[in-house]
């Protein structure tokens, strides 16, 4: 596509155009071929498998830190539903920060941010120190994150091979849910939940230094000859169908993931299942995602992406409906958890990459950051109305319905996308 189509409403100089193209010959003339982008993909997928599996084990705390405080379980559980939120709210803020200063830096500020979450969440045992913990361990999750990450990798990997690198980001996520949740289960059994919370400081205070690892050239794209700023992009985007299109159904991914990680348990003991089959289900869920992630993000790269990521909520829709209509096993459970385990967040690496496509990768951070901020909302949704319908009707039927009705819209909201670049309007430019 030329240049000049990609110029903003109002008008552009010729010799404005001239001196954004010097500097793209300029800073590709800089860039080694090959070594940072293979850096940035590693130390991307290192901060997600260490910030997402993180995240993954706060369910094993909730038991021991409510004993602790004699505070009931909803108490805790209402802490880290506040997380999700703020983790969600703060996504675009950081991703905005980060397409303007550098992923690494916001990245090390969010691992510190991280850190003091976890020693709060430690040392200060009281509901006061709980929601403070979670607060910012939200904040560090939206600045040190999957979002931060998947743009500094968007902005360094080759097109051909951008797809199947937000593949591999993802998949690490679910390695680290995978690795981290026998490993902290058994520091809580031998050390108690304070000093495993600070075993666990440990490894985001490292990711500070492993931050700098994401430090590049900044590399040239045709986002910057049309001199796009952020306040540009996120009005081109909220007027974009394909982009709205797209984060409408990413709530129905959030919806769905987290009903099933919070319910699921409840579910499986209500129909007579051993609660260890549920947590054996879950942890189904994080190694088969490994696999799924991983080719999504290949298909995003050979196949329409929109129709792959359409695909995907479909299956889920299908999968659900089959594990609650026929009878409920464990041997059902387990093929349950390793069946939505293969499109679990298979989902992450098509978005973004749409995202890309749509926009380029010069401002995906904030982008996908506010595509992510529905996701959270979904999911405080799946969470909070999933207990409310349990306790008025003893039952997940509706539940159930209403994800496969969910997984329905999103198949329907992401075939109509267009999958190709959102025009800009454009005025002539002066020879």
């Amino acid at each position: 596509m030329a240049p000049e189509q990609l110029v903003p409403a109002g008008p552009v100089s010729a010799s404005r155009i001239r001196k954004a193209r010097s500097r793209m010959a300029s800073t590709s003339s800089t860039l080694p071929a090959g070594g940072p982008w293979l850096r940035v993909l590693i130390v991307g997928a290192a901060l997600v498998t260490v910030t997402f599996g993180i995240r993954q084990v706060f369910g094993l705390f909730v038991v021991p830190m409510s004993m602790a405080l004699d505070s009931g379980v909803q108490m805790i559980a209402l802490a880290i539903a506040v997380q999700n939120l703020v983790w969600g709210f703060s996504s675009p803020f950081f991703g905005a920060l980060a397409d303007r200063i550098g992923a690494w830096k916001v990245a090390m500020v969010g691992a510190a941010i991280y850190t003091g979450g976890l020693l709060s969440s430690a040392l200060i045992v009281s509901p006061g120190g709980v929601f403070l913990g979670q607060a910012l361990i939200g904040l560090g999750l939206g600045s040190a994150g999957i979002s931060i990450a998947l743009g500094a990798v968007g902005r360094v990997v080759p097109p051909e091979r951008r797809s199947i690198a937000f593949g591999l980001v993802t998949s690490f996520g679910s390695f680290g849910q995978f690795a981290l949740l026998p490993v902290t289960q058994m520091l809580i059994s031998d050390q108690g939940w304070q000093m495993t919370l600070l075993m666990l400081s440990f490894l985001t205070a490292a990711m500070m230094a492993m931050a700098l690892g994401m430090r590049t050239a900044p590399q040239a794209r045709t986002s910057d000859i049309a001199e796009l700023s952020t306040a540009d992009a996120l009005r081109v985007a909220v007027r974009s169908r394909d982009y709205i299109l797209l984060t409408a159904g990413f709530f129905v991914c959030g919806l769905q993931l987290v009903f099933i990680t919070t319910h699921l348990p409840v579910f499986l003991f209500d129909n007579g299942v051993d609660a260890s089959i549920a947590s054996w289900a879950l942890a189904l869920i994080g190694l088969f995602n490994i696999v799924g992630a991983f080719v999504c993000g290949w298909l995003g790269g050979k196949v329409s992406k929109r129709k792959t990521l359409a695909i995907v909520y479909l299956l889920r829709g299908v999968i659900m409906c089959s594990f609650f209509l026929l009878p409920v096993t464990p041997v059902s459970a387990l093929v349950f958890g390793a069946a939505m385990g293969l499109l679990w967040l298979g989902t992450i690496p098509l978005t973004s990459g749409l995202i890309v496509t749509f926009f380029g990768p010069k401002h995906l951070s904030m982008l996908y950051g506010i595509a992510f901020a529905s996701h959270q909302v979904g999911s405080f949704v799946g969470s909070w109305l999933g207990g409310i319908v349990y306790d008025m009707t003893a039952s997940y039927s509706i539940m159930w319905w209403l994800n496969v009705a969910a997984a329905l819209f999103a198949f329907a909201v992401n075939w109509i996308i267009r999958e190709e670049r959102v025009a800009m309007s454009a005025q002539p430019v002066a020879a």
